[in-house]
């Protein structure tokens, strides 16, 4: 379930529109990650990207009105294993994958019933 862009599919069909949008929103992306930690919600904040509006998390960055591909929703990792998108015993595993949130930024993409976890690096300072 986890990806670092090697499904073809995330390759071929997503990871143009993804990267386009994310050169733009990257900033904040990552100062909302930022945030989630130091206020003590999680240490693994979760971006859901879609392009069509869904229910995990709450909207950050909608698409119309920041001219982006993808709608940008934040949450972080309690929900995921709410909603049962995480298995309890897969728990440990997945925190073992996650990424440094202060260097990738853990997108959820979705795509109709395509869905796939991705780590984008936020671009050097």
């Amino acid at each position: 379930m986890i990806s670092d862009f090697n499904d073809p599919e995330l390759n071929g069909k997503y990871l143009g529109t993804i990267s386009s949008d994310f050169v733009k929103i990257s900033d904040v992306l990552k100062e909302a990650a930022y945030q989630v930690k130091s206020r003590g919600f999680s240490d693994f904040p979760i971006f859901p990207i879609s392009k069509e509006k869904q229910p995990i998390g709450q909207l950050f960055l909608g698409k119309e009105e920041k001219n982006l591909e993808w709608n940008y929703y934040i949450t972080y990792i309690d929900e995921f294993v709410q909603r049962k998108l995480i298995a309890e015993d897969a728990l440990e595993d997945f925190k073992k994958a996650y990424k440094d949130p202060d260097e990738f930024c853990c997108l959820f993409v979705m795509d109709g019933a395509f869905t796939s976890f991705v780590y984008i690096p936020y671009p050097e300072e």
